[in-house]
C-alpha cells in the first residue's frame, strides 16, 4: 500500500477513524458548495469505503491526508480513474485519470491542497508512468481551479463539459476541463 509524504502532510490509506471526521466534512455545505448536496453519514460512509478500496485495490486513488502533530484527518487528494462517460475519456481499455482534493474548512488556505496534489502527480507520472492527468470542476469553483492552475494544468476550453451525472439545468451541470503532461 503506498503512502505519499511531503513537507508537512501525509498521505495515506484510509482507517476506519477516518470515516467520521470525513462524514463532517461530507455534511458541511461550504465544503459541499460545488457538489449536487451534502452528504448523510450512510452516503459519506459509501465514499469513504469507495476510496479506501480503490486503494486497496489498484495502490493509488485518494489518499486520507493528515498533517503529522496537527491533524490526524482533513481530507483527501489523489488521483483514480474517470469512472463517468465523457468525451475527454477514451473507449477502454485505455483509462484517463483524474486529479482531485477535498479538505475540511479549517484546513482551507494554507496550501495543503496543492502541496497533496503536487505529491499525487509526482507519484502519477514517476512510479505509475502516466503519460496525463486531468483535473475537473464546476465553472463557479475558482479555488479548485486555481490550484489546478498552481500546479500548471492548462484550461482545455475545449474539453469543457456538462457532468452527465447531473440533470439538464442543474446549477452544476457544466465543467471545466484541465490537463497536464508528464
Amino acid at each position: 500500500m503506498t503512502t505519499l509524504k511531503t513537507e508537512r502532510l501525509i498521505l495515506r490509506p484510509w482507517t476506519q477513524a477516518d470515516f467520521e471526521p470525513f462524514a463532517a466534512m461530507s455534511a458541511d455545505p461550504a465544503v459541499m458548495e460545488h457538489f449536487p448536496s451534502t452528504l448523510d453519514r450512510a452516503a459519506s460512509d459509501n465514499v469513504a469505503s469507495i476510496l479506501k478500496s480503490d486503494l486497496d485495490i489498484m495502490g493509488y486513488g485518494f489518499w486520507a491526508l493528515e498533517v503529522p502533530g496537527v491533524a490526524p484527518f482533513i481530507g483527501f487528494a489523489g488521483i483514480r480513474p474517470v469512472t463517468f462517460e465523457a468525451p475527454f475519456v477514451p473507449a477502454p481499455p485505455a483509462i484517463i485519470v483524474e486529479i482531485g482534493w477535498r479538505l475540511a474548512t479549517a484546513h482551507w488556505g494554507k496550501g495543503y491542497a496543492t502541496e497533496a496534489a503536487r505529491a499525487a502527480l509526482a507519484h502519477g507520472f514517476g512510479a505509475l508512468g502516466l503519460p496525463e492527468i486531468v483535473s475537473f470542476t464546476t465553472t463557479t469553483n475558482l479555488k479548485s481551479q486555481a490550484v489546478m492552475q498552481r500546479l500548471g494544468m492548462t484550461h482545455d476550453e475545449a474539453g469543457d463539459f456538462d457532468h452527465p451525472s447531473l440533470p439538464d439545468g442543474h446549477r452544476l451541470k457544466r465543467h471545466v476541463l484541465y490537463r497536464i503532461k508528464e
